[in-house]
């Protein structure tokens, strides 16, 4: 007869071990960010199906592998942007994205502005902010500061 515990410890076992398989694909995209994705090779590597590996990248990360890759090559191209080394023209190229039109596409979906419009703030020392901290603030406003009440005792 088998102990009771050893169904969950099973399943408990294969989790941790799918999870090893995920962050090892996780590892591999954020070591080769600029290689096309192929979650079939991916997939094949890690031992698993590949939809079974994409469902246990979502579980794990909160998205699929390819989302995964394309916030990674989004943020190389933030990074770029804002030390000056490439023109948003040819970022697309240099972070891996199929074409410039894909990279800001998913770049302006991402951080909520084009690469041109982020690459000025970044110059003007206000990237990444959001634009409610660098919008101007309106001169004239109506929202005061409540008067101070003096405390209560009861």
């Amino acid at each position: 007869m088998c102990h009771p515990g050893w169904r969950q410890a099973m399943i408990a076992a294969q989790r941790l071990l799918d999870l090893a398989h995920v962050r090892r694909v996780r590892d591999r995209i954020d070591r080769e960010p600029t290689r096309p994705l192929d979650v079939d090779a991916l997939a094949r590597e890690a031992g698993i199906p590949p939809g079974q590996l994409a469902r246990r990248f979502r579980d794990a990360y909160g998205m699929s592998p390819y989302t995964y890759l394309t916030v990674r090559r989004v943020e190389r191209a933030m990074e770029m942007l804002r030390h000056g080394d490439h023109s948003p023209a040819d970022l697309g190229l240099v972070v891996g994205c199929p074409s410039t039109a894909v990279l800001v596409t998913r770049f302006t979906e991402l951080v909520g502005m084009p690469p041109e419009v982020y690459r000025r703030r970044a110059a003007a020392g206000s990237a990444g902010l959001p634009w409610c901290v660098t919008a101007p603030v309106p001169s004239s406003s109506r929202i005061e500061e409540a008067p101070a009440s003096p405390p209560r005792l009861a």
